[in-house]
């Protein structure tokens, strides 16, 4: 579909049915599509698509002041854009103000990749914008997404052109749409992969994204595909997840999962019990989010994610409405996929099945920048590899490394503030935003993780010289409680708020963070996905986050029973052990 195209369209309204007896949740196949609030409303006047034409047309030419505040706060999102915080606004105002006193006249803008493979062109690309548009600022996403900041309206349709130029896009990067999907790092090139997920991306990518006919969901629906059996893609905690697996039958193909999602109310996906082909994987995803689309929850914001709609449904009635309304025909049964045989960041060197080599690297928490991708682009040329993929993890992947190139690449990218041989807690911690540029933190995530990281570091490099720290322990720092750094699946977690704490001239409040322990996604060390718990009263300052993590874990190594996981541990230790 082209872009003329989406622009023309107008957004899909399904047959309208009476509506059904009690109160309506604005589910379009059961109470008709007549909007119950003001967000439907606007999305059916004019769907957030057509709002490009206007920015390359007249915003850009005319500036920030001429852009109406329905497309500022609505449809911009539909083309990756979000206006950023205003500098200098503490947490504490954060849901006091409203958001256009919350907004600056600057911009995030959201750029998808969907497991794409950058080539050293489109990293140069990525690295230009930056440095030239964006003050230097540029971070990856746990959603394998690239984020800028400081970016100005006049500036956006000269972005767009160089991002289409090496086939990278902003389309649907944001706002009720299918958003950038998650894809296995490591497709098409791993030595060990089940099936190669790229085919499938492509093609449903191909033939609905930009697609009018998808452009006005409930809210916001993520993707995740993969064909590794690491279970690299965080496929738990997705809308709609397709996973690698081998039916005896069959051969090679997809295990189904539905209804994932973190944010305030956490729920983990589940299994739709189905085998996909590959030849029909598309058309199944296709009939996920139509289902997503025509059944899912409008009334209120809070409860239109689809995990909600599963949650009323149940697993076997939305294979039943899947392949009897919107497939056609029955799917097989399915085996579920086998326990994660490794890491799914892919930190470090690996071969790949043609001989030549990956090379997984963390930056901190994300953060890259302008001259880390144009360095980034010169150093693959440099050692003769070829492409670099970003991973669920705010990693890198660097492949097709011939082995002649791995101690210059590595090297390299040490001196980028890339590492292939990270310490623990630079590998394992994850930070969202954050205060410094969105709206809805209430603290300082990057720099305080940053900091924490440095001086776990420190702190405890005697347990992991001397081996005792012998298992990943995952630290998560969101900034509100939205979980965008997914705090519910981590080892700690930590959930931005303001903390009341005893100061020499009484009670003082302070940025500082919730707690939450034990969660975790399936890994090498654990075979299943669960959230984590809360210990009542447990909060810390920011300032003290390096005292807690590293009392917390010295408690865990002293305390643990013999092969304990963190997880394991906090999960079923006595709530003193905790504090």
């Amino acid at each position: 579909m082209t872009v003329t195209e989406t622009r023309t369209a107008a957004p899909a309204r399904p047959a309208t049915r009476p509506p059904r007896a009690g109160r309506s949740n604005g589910q379009w196949k059961v109470d008709g599509p007549t909007p119950l609030n003001a967000n439907e409303e606007w999305k059916q006047e004019e769907g957030g698509l057509a709002v490009r034409e206007r920015i390359e047309t007249i915003y850009a030419k005319q500036g920030f002041d001429s852009i109406p505040a329905q497309d500022l706060t609505g449809r911009f999102r539909w083309w990756g854009l979000y206006t950023q915080r205003k500098p200098g606004i503490d947490g504490g105002r954060t849901a006091q103000l409203s958001d256009d006193e919350l907004s600056d006249r600057y911009f995030m803008l959201r750029v998808r990749t969907d497991g794409q493979a950058l080539s050293p062109e489109a990293l140069r690309v990525l690295g230009e914008i930056s440095t030239e548009f964006a003050r230097g600022s540029a971070d990856i996403s746990d959603r394998q997404n690239l984020q800028y900041h400081w970016i100005e309206i006049e500036d956006v349709p000269e972005i767009w052109r160089r991002l289409e130029s090496v086939g990278l896009e902003t389309t649907t990067a944001c706002g009720d749409t299918p958003r950038g999907f998650l894809g296995s790092p490591v497709a098409g090139i791993a030595a060990d992969e089940i099936i190669d997920p790229t085919p499938v991306i492509l093609e449903i990518k191909r033939r609905w994204i930009g697609d009018p006919e998808l452009a006005n969901l409930p809210r916001k629906f993520k993707t995740a595909i993969t064909g590794h059996p690491s279970l690299d893609v965080v496929h738990e905690i997705n809308d709609v997840s397709l996973v690698g697996v081998v039916h005896p039958e069959l051969g090679p193909g997809y295990d189904l999962w539905v209804g994932g999602g973190l944010s305030t109310a956490p729920r983990l996906a589940e299994r739709i019990g189905v085998f996909v082909r590959e030849e029909e994987a598309a058309e199944v995803w296709h009939g996920v989010i139509e289902i997503f689309r025509d059944y899912g929850f409008r009334r209120l914001r809070n409860k239109a994610r689809l995990k909600f709609l599963l949650a009323e449904w149940g697993p076997e009635k939305f294979r039943h409405i899947l392949e009897t309304e919107y497939l056609g025909h029955p799917l097989p049964d399915g085996p579920p996929p086998a326990p994660a045989t490794g890491p799914g960041d892919h930190v470090g060197i690996h071969r790949q099945k043609d001989g030549r080599y990956y090379v997984g690297a963390a930056p901190t928490v994300g953060r890259v920048g302008g001259p880390v991708l144009s360095g980034l682009a010169d150093l693959i040329e440099e050692v003769g590899a070829g492409r670099v993929r970003l991973t669920a993890h705010q990693k890198l992947v660097v492949l097709d490394v011939p082995e002649s190139g791995l101690d210059r690449l590595v090297e390299g990218l040490e001196d980028l503030g890339l590492t292939a041989r990270p310490s623990p807690f630079r590998r394992t911690t994850m930070a969202c935003t954050g205060i410094e540029y969105c709206k809805l933190a209430i603290v300082d995530t990057k720099d305080t993780a940053a900091s924490a990281i440095t001086e776990l570091e420190r702190r405890l490099a005697d347990v992991v010289a001397d081996g005792s720290l012998d298992t990943p322990i995952q630290l998560n720092v969101n900034g509100c409680p939205n979980s965008c750094a997914r705090i519910q699946t981590a080892d700690i977690g930590l959930k931005g708020q303001i903390v009341t704490v005893d100061g020499p001239d009484g009670p003082v409040q302070q940025p500082g963070f919730q707690v939450h322990l034990g969660g975790g996604l399936a890994t090498l060390e654990r075979d299943e996905a669960g959230l984590g718990r809360t210990v009542r009263g447990l909060k810390v300052t920011a300032a003290e986050l390096p005292d807690y993590v590293e009392r917390v874990v010295r408690t865990f190594l002293a305390r643990r029973s013999a092969g304990d996981t963190f997880a394991e541990w906090a999960l079923s230790a006595e709530d003193g052990d905790l504090l």
